[in-house]
């Protein structure tokens, strides 16, 4: 095995396996999809980012009680440790789950139960990163990194900026969030330049403070906004077939992944919604080496910027890095 399978961009929601779904459904009254959950969940072709996350979004209607988000939850974990991910980053939108009698703390709770579960089960380390959602206000930006803080000592490490970029493109209503998310001491990443252009990373970390991007497909469509990023540092969290599926990029043969990496930048691997792409994180390295052609040297590389750039405590990146030189 090339360097170690590290996850830092996957959704919680994209997790949700068929038959959870229709045991969920059935237990709690919620009607099924009339072409059936696997259809609902799966992205089947390529389109736009707005049809993509329609597909994940069918995972929401199960998800409004805490024991199913502890189950599935639960079961992301032990189907990453499955598919042989050495550490997970598994982020998710509190937000959409909140119903009545369900409120925010409490599907934050229901997640880091079902967290607990998980790694104590496998035994591979696992964290949250709760995600801030661009239809939502500011309000209920500074709700979801409050909510994170009080998490901090049960697995919440950080929290992401995600949602239909298209749709909500504006940055700045976050600002007061991410600044109060740093400094509590969390981690920061967020989806940019995947809808919108390729400025929007650069956007990303003056107003938000990242150096995480989340896809950034389209910042090496500017030479000048890539070599910009390369040296402030940006790190590209990259999930080549999601990235197909929502029209970011047209084709695998176009995705700017190598000329990321050819220009210096910090690149990692993530599988974004395995049960929508159809493609987990041990699929997508064989796609980046055996239909991208990418080396050894540069799949080793890709690990080794995850283990820099993971949101985790010194100890367990310590743990990770005596794995991957063991």
């Amino acid at each position: 095995m090339i360097g170690l399978r590290m996850n830092l961009h996957t959704h919680l929601e994209g997790w949700l396996r068929p038959a959870t779904a229709r045991e969920l459904a059935h237990a709690n009254g919620v009607p099924s999809p009339p072409q059936g959950w696997e259809a609902a969940l799966r992205m089947p072709s390529a389109g736009t980012l707005t049809d993509y996350l329609a597909h994940v979004a069918a995972a929401y209607p199960v998800l409004g009680h805490a024991g199913a988000l502890t189950r599935v939850t639960r079961e992301a974990v032990e189907d990453a440790a499955a598919d042989g991910t050495a550490f997970l980053e598994l982020r998710a939108g509190p937000t959409t789950h909140v119903r009545a009698g369900l409120s925010l703390d409490a599907v934050v709770d229901a997640m880091c139960a079902g967290l607990a579960e998980g790694v104590l089960g496998t035994g591979m380390p696992a964290v949250l990163v709760l995600a801030v959602l661009r239809e939502f206000d500011e309000e209920a930006a500074l709700e979801v990194v409050e909510s994170a803080i009080r998490h901090q000592d049960v697995g919440v490490v950080g929290v992401d900026l995600a949602g239909d970029e298209a749709r909500y493109p504006d940055l700045r209503r976050y600002a007061k969030a991410f600044a109060r998310a740093r400094s509590a001491g969390l981690g920061v990443t967020a989806h940019a330049a995947e809808a919108a252009d390729a400025s929007a990373a650069r956007q990303a970390h003056e107003l938000l403070g990242v150096h995480r991007i989340g896809h950034g497909s389209r910042v090496v469509l500017d030479p000048e906004e890539l070599s910009w990023a390369v040296d402030n540092g940006l790190c590209f969290e990259v999930c080549p077939t999601s990235n197909v599926l929502t029209g970011a990029v047209g084709t695998l043969a176009e995705h700017p992944l190598a000329p990321m990496l050819a220009a210096g930048a910090r690149v990692v691997l993530g599988d974004d919604d395995p049960v929508t792409t159809g493609a987990p994180l041990s699929h997508e390295r064989r796609l980046v080496t055996e239909g991208m052609g990418l080396d050894r040297g540069r799949l080793q590389a890709m690990s080794d910027a995850a283990l820099d750039v993971a949101f985790c405590s010194d100890a367990v990146r310590r743990s990770l890095r005596e794995a991957g030189a063991g």
